[in-house]
């Protein structure tokens, strides 16, 4: 079976799992909040150390979120809490990965385990957001198909559905042109995600350990992921309250 076909062949079960995990998505930040309540054994001992591990891998995957946008936005948020597109965008890190903003997505939820230092959090909440990752992937894939047929067929079979080909990535970035304000208002909409929780939980860990003395560059270090972070999302709203994004 070459490439095209097993993105093509998708049980019909994962992919009304797909339907169901798109539809409830924003459900995963919450859920990870309560895994992060439950009472578990410590990945390590060296908790600033696993904080600035899980700040490095998800500052990695919010850099990738940022790029994929900045360069070619793809229209995918659905349309009536539904698998949906307009059109079948191939361009910018889509030339290099199928699902370049779900491959950001699991280095956040990499840097969220980290952070947490918690092996419950490691082995329920990561699993769980994968799973739901790879079946709201296989629910676009079996939309993309039927919409675009034979183009997305060839698109599958040169470009990888994770893996990003890292050949003439220079080359894609200098050729494209950032967008920068289509990234505050996409991706900093709203106050608080991802990032900010990773920052907090850090903070939380090193207080409930009693590490904060001594740690005043690790404290102002996440202070300042925040800070950046809310300064972002008010940009976001002026700039969405002037005009609607390109």
């Amino acid at each position: 079976m070459n490439v095209a076909q097993s993105a093509i062949r998708q049980s019909p079960l994962l992919v009304r799992a797909g339907d169901i995990s798109f539809r409830r998505r924003g459900l995963m930040l919450p859920i990870a909040v309560v895994l992060l309540l439950v009472p578990s054994p410590q990945l390590s001992s060296n908790i600033a150390l696993m904080a600035c591990l899980g700040l490095g891998a998800a500052l990695l995957g919010q850099f990738i979120r940022s790029a994929t946008v900045g360069l070619a936005y793809i229209i995918r948020g659905g349309r009536d809490h539904r698998v949906y597109a307009e059109q079948l965008v191939t361009g910018g890190l889509y030339s290099h990965c199928r699902n370049p903003m779900y491959v950001g997505n699991f280095f956040l939820i990499l840097g969220l385990a980290l952070a947490s230092n918690s092996w419950v959090f490691a082995l329920v909440g990561v699993p769980l957001a994968l799973a739901m990752h790879r079946a709201i992937v296989a629910a676009e894939e079996h939309f993309l198909r039927g919409r675009f047929g034979a183009e997305f067929d060839a698109y599958c079979a040169r470009v990888s559905r994770w893996v990003p080909m890292l050949k003439g990535l220079r080359a894609t970035i200098a050729g494209m042109q950032f967008d920068r304000r289509r990234v505050l208002v996409k991706e900093y909409a709203k106050p608080f995600d991802w990032l900010s929780a990773i920052a907090l939980i850090a903070l939380v860990n090193l207080w409930r350990a009693g590490e904060l003395g001594g740690r005043e560059w690790l404290i102002a270090l996440m202070l300042a992921v925040i800070g950046i972070r809310f300064a972002f999302w008010v940009a976001a709203r002026r700039i969405a309250n002037s005009s609607p994004p390109d």
